[in-house]
């Protein structure tokens, strides 16, 4: 090629897609980072400067996606939240009734979170937050979780949304009791169990049968 030759001209929206994938997969890196490093060590664990070495980033990328650690955590959260969905979506519970439905998937859902737990308290510890700049996230959990046991009801006329985002709730109350050592390994899903078939109109086994 002749050094005179007219430059090629760029595909912008290419460029602009290529651009794109590649903050996209420095985000999924710095997400990925701060799960290995919450998994290692909990919430605590997670430094900034500690994500950028791990996910191989400078630190000032990090801050250009994320205002802090707890909006760090929480995007990880969003993620994972997300992973559920998906995943759950290619291998739904096969129970016959929406209620035993729900609960298969939030039993597998907690007995993910109970087998990571430095995650978990990193997770559950960083929802708790009070910065503004991670009210969005949480809304987006709650908007996918919702969306997850709404996929596991099914057509079902019986069961309310808004009992669903009050059984989101207990969840949530019941992952940090078991994070600040409150409740052992399997409280929180029978905890949830009792409390779906409640909100969810039918009467718990064991009240049943008394």
């Amino acid at each position: 090629m002749a050094f005179d030759a007219p430059l090629p001209e760029i595909d912008v929206a290419l460029s602009g897609g290529l651009r794109e994938r590649n903050q996209a997969a420095r985000r999924d890196r710095v997400i990925r980072a701060a799960m290995e490093l919450a998994s290692e060590g909990g919430y605590e664990a997670v430094h900034m400067r500690a994500v950028a070495e791990r996910g191989d980033v400078a630190l000032g990328t990090i801050y250009r996606y994320f205002s802090s650690k707890d909006d760090l955590l929480v995007a990880a959260m969003v993620q994972w939240a997300g992973q559920l969905r998906d995943r759950l979506a290619d291998m739904p519970p096969s129970d016959d009734d929406p209620v035993d439905r729900v609960v298969a998937v939030l039993s597998q859902a907690v007995s993910a979170l109970e087998r990571r737990r430095g995650l978990t308290t990193a997770l559950v510890t960083a929802m708790s937050s009070t910065d503004a700049a991670v009210a969005a996230g949480k809304v987006e959990i709650g908007r996918v979780m919702l969306a997850t046991l709404q996929a596991a009801v099914g057509d079902s006329s019986e069961v309310s949304p808004a009992a669903m985002r009050v059984l989101g709730q207990v969840w949530f109350a019941s992952l940090w009791e078991w994070v600040g050592g409150l409740a052992d390994d399997g409280t929180v899903a029978a905890d949830l169990a009792v409390a779906a078939e409640l909100l969810l109109g039918r009467r718990p086994a064991a009240e049943s049968a008394i």
